[in-house]
This record gives structure tokens, C-alpha cells and sequence, in this order.
């Protein structure tokens, strides 16, 4: 029977490729710390470099013209990835667990038990040789329409859309993301580094073990980088109402708590499931908010209060999470671009009148698509004479000279994920 790591990563590659699913946060869950790193790690390769693994099969096929079944591709997929570019896993081990998954009939196709064997076995006969053919195939393989879109968008902006800073972007992108943390209270645990760019974020020192029981005690959390710094805005206002609509899980209520504790914080989430684990997160992080259960525009259509500071981080297609999440390239395809752009106008349409006089409003989407940010940056200095920009963030985060109220850090340049961001303030 395979081993609970790579029967986790077969199902997660499953979801993806055959529901067109994202990979679940809790997708390993139950394994053993052991176990987890080893799935994390095989599933990571299998989802970067699909295409090349896929066009490495092909050619050696009696019949090219015949799609294998996934079955088939996962079990092949995640036999070459341990063989290619994981060393400390032997070749023995690699073949007859991929094997196995063939075998099973949830997860593989049986009838290619033997087809599969074959050729993971004459793979393993040089494991250099194939890691060097996989390496020398193009990247490009691994990318789809969405993605190569998706990097030109990214840096547009910055007047850097050519073909080498395409592909340097690319491979930036490839290489897993660093978790960043931020301390709520006391010290922070001598397994992290102060960020010499970023102050009050930190990241993890290399080698060191996950911070997992320090962060269950609520004194700190995880959060991304560009999470941070767009915490980090310049404002003298002092707000009495905070609304942070789309809320969980909760990053940055707890950072809106932590600056303004004595303002009355609106945490609203339209997913049950998701507003418990926002609660919890609040709660053990020592921070006071009302946490609502419902659409962002049902509740702001039914409430009579105004709010001096808006977050509004809407929901998105992700596309400048592809570091984190390698499986979107794969399941851009089910992402409704238009009627994400619509919903994200009608939450902006939303909460205009719910801004107070002197108010800040901050728009986010950790997307790099026009589509979903700098189109509706565009409507709204066209069509909202209530509103103008405010000159919020430190000149870096900008993709302009001397534009500061307009968040999008170079993503060249920037470790962290790719954000938009704009803000205004109500006349």
C-alpha cells in the first residue's frame, strides 16, 4: 500500500486535475509532521512542472494520439518528480510506490500497473540524465494562456513586460514562498529573523522547525509580506467605526485591532465556516471585533451606522498568489473573471455611501489583473466626485513616481505576493 504522503498528494493532484478544484488548505491534514513535509514537497513538484512531466511521457507512448487516464499521469507524475529532483528518496522506493497507485483503482488505473513500471524503471536507470531532460524542457510547458497573462499584467505597471523579465518572473515564482510572521505580544520565538526591509515582519530562519506551537498560543501569527506592509499605510485619522469587509481569517482585523484599540471593529464574512475560524483566530489573538455572518452588500444595505475606515479585500481570482498556489495555472479555466470583476464593483458600489466624511477607504485583491483593480481604480476616480486618492503608502509600493495612494510593489523586486491596492478618502 503507499505511504500516507503520497496517497495524499495523489488525491490532491485528483482534485485539481480532475474536479479543476483548488488544493485545500487542510488537504494534508492528518498526516505526520514527517509525512506532511514529504507530500508538501512532492505535491509542490508535481503542480510546477505538470507540463514538462506530462510532455516527458508522451514521445515514449506507443500510441501518442491516446490522452493517458489521470490515474495514470499522477501516479507517473508523482514517480518521476521523487526520481528527477528528489535525492533523498530512493529509486526503488519512487518506482514501486507510483506503482501502487497505479494499482489501487481510486486513485490509479490498473490496467497500467505494468506500463507504469516500465517506464519509471528505465528513468531510474540514470536519475541525472532525467532530471537534466526535464530541466532542459521548456518552462513554458508549465504555463497556460492565464498564467502568461497574468505575468504580463504583473509587470505592465512597471514597464517591464519583456520577455526576459517575463520568464525572470516566472522563475521567481517557482521557487516556494517563505512563510512571514508578525508578533502580536512578548518576543518573538529565536526561530525567526527580523525582515531588514520590512519593520514588525519576520520569517523564518533557514532550517529552522515551523513555529507551530507559538502561533496556536495566539502571541503571533502568520501573515504575508505584502499583507503587512499594505497594514502599514500612513493615516492620522483616528476612527471611531472600522468595517473590514470579507474578513476572514482574519490577519488584518487583527491588524486594524491592534492600531486603533479603541475603535469599534465590524469584521463581516459571508461563509459560516470561515467566520468560526475568524472568531477563533480573534479570540485567541486577544483581539475585540463583532464578527457578522453575511454578504458584504446585505449587510450594508441593512445597516444604519457609517464607518470612518473601510478594508475591503475582495474576493479575487488569486492570480498574484501563483507562488503559493502552483495549481492555479491548472484551474484558471473555472475562474468567471467577469463576474468577479462585477461582484468586486458592486461591493465598492456598496460601501461608498457607508464611508464617513474624512473617511479612508482601502481596496485590495491579491491580483495582478487590470480586470480587478486598476480598471475599478479608473471607475472610480471617473465616477465618484465624493472621492480622491490618498497618498497612503511609502513611495516603494507604488507602480508609478510619486503615486502613493496606489499599492503594487514591483514584483521583481518585492518578496511577497502580488497585490493591488488603492485607497481614498471621502470629501
Amino acid at each position: 500500500m503507499p505511504t500516507p504522503s503520497r496517497i495524499a498528494a495523489s488525491r490532491a493532484l485528483h482534485a485539481v486535475f480532475g474536479s479543476g478544484h483548488r488544493v485545500s488548505d487542510r488537504w494534508d491534514l492528518g498526516l505526520s509532521t514527517e509525512d506532511a513535509g514529504l507530500a508538501q514537497a512532492l505535491l509542490g513538484l508535481c503542480l510546477r512542472h505538470w507540463g514538462r512531466l506530462q510532455a516527458y511521457v508522451k514521445p515514449k507512448l506507443k500510441d501518442q494520439s491516446r490522452n493517458l487516464p489521470l490515474g495514470s499521469q499522477v501516479a507517473l507524475a508523482i514517480g518521476f518528480a521523487q526520481l528527477a529532483w528528489m535525492d533523498g528518496v530512493a529509486a526503488h522506493a519512487a518506482v514501486n510506490e507510483a506503482v501502487e497507485l497505479a494499482a489501487d483503482p481510486g486513485l490509479g488505473f490498473p490496467p497500467h500497473r505494468g506500463l507504469v513500471n516500465a517506464l519509471l524503471r528505465r528513468g531510474a536507470e540514470n536519475r541525472q540524465q532525467l532530471r537534466a531532460h526535464l530541466d532542459a524542457l521548456p518552462a513554458s510547458l508549465d504555463r497556460t494562456p492565464f498564467v502568461d497573462a497574468v505575468l504580463e499584467a504583473a509587470l505592465e505597471p512597471h514597464h517591464a513586460a519583456g520577455k526576459a523579465q517575463i520568464e525572470a518572473l516566472w522563475a521567481k515564482l517557482q521557487v516556494p514562498p517563505h512563510p512571514a510572521f508578525r508578533v502580536l505580544r512578548g518576543d518573538a520565538p529565536p526561530e525567526l529573523d527580523a525582515d531588514p526591509h520590512l519593520e514588525g515582519c519576520w520569517s523564518l530562519r533557514e532550517g529552522a522547525a515551523f513555529p507551530g506551537p507559538w502561533l496556536q498560543s495566539g502571541a503571533g501569527m502568520v501573515q504575508d509580506r505584502s499583507s503587512q506592509a499594505l497594514m502599514a499605510f500612513h493615516w492620522e485619522g483616528k476612527p471611531a467605526h472600522i468595517l473590514d469587509a470579507c474578513a476572514a481569517p482574519g490577519g488584518k482585523t487583527t491588524s486594524l485591532g491592534l492600531r486603533f484599540p479603541d475603535a469599534r471593529i465590524t469584521a463581516v464574512e459571508r461563509e459560516p465556516r470561515r467566520a468560526e475560524r475568524l472568531k477563533k483566530n480573534l479570540a485567541d489573538r486577544g483581539v475585540k471585533a463583532a464578527v457578522v455572518v453575511a454578504e458584504v452588500t446585505d449587510f450594508l444595505a441593512n445597516t444604519t451606522g457609517t464607518f470612518d475606515l473601510i478594508v475591503l479585500d475582495a474576493p479575487c481570482s488569486g492570480s498574484g498568489t501563483l507562488q503559493k498556489h502552483p495549481e492555479l495555472p491548472w484551474i484558471a479555466g473555472n475562474i468567471d473573471l467577469e463576474r468577479l470583476s462585477e461582484m468586486q464593483r458592486e461591493l465598492l458600489r456598496a460601501t461608498i455611501p457607508k464611508l464617513e466624511p474624512g473617511g479612508l477607504l482601502i481596496y485590495a485583491v491579491c491580483s495582478w489583473l487590470p480586470e480587478e483593480g486598476e480598471h475599478h481604480r479608473a471607475w472610480m476616480r471617473a465616477a465618484n466626485a465624493v472621492l480622491q486618492p490618498a497618498p497612503i503608502w511609502a513611495g516603494e509600493y507604488g507602480a508609478e513616481i510619486g503615486t502613493t495612494s496606489c499599492f503594487r510593489p514591483h514584483p521583481l523586486k518585492w518578496e511577497g505576493e502580488g497585490f493591488q491596492a488603492f485607497a481614498w478618502t471621502k470629501r
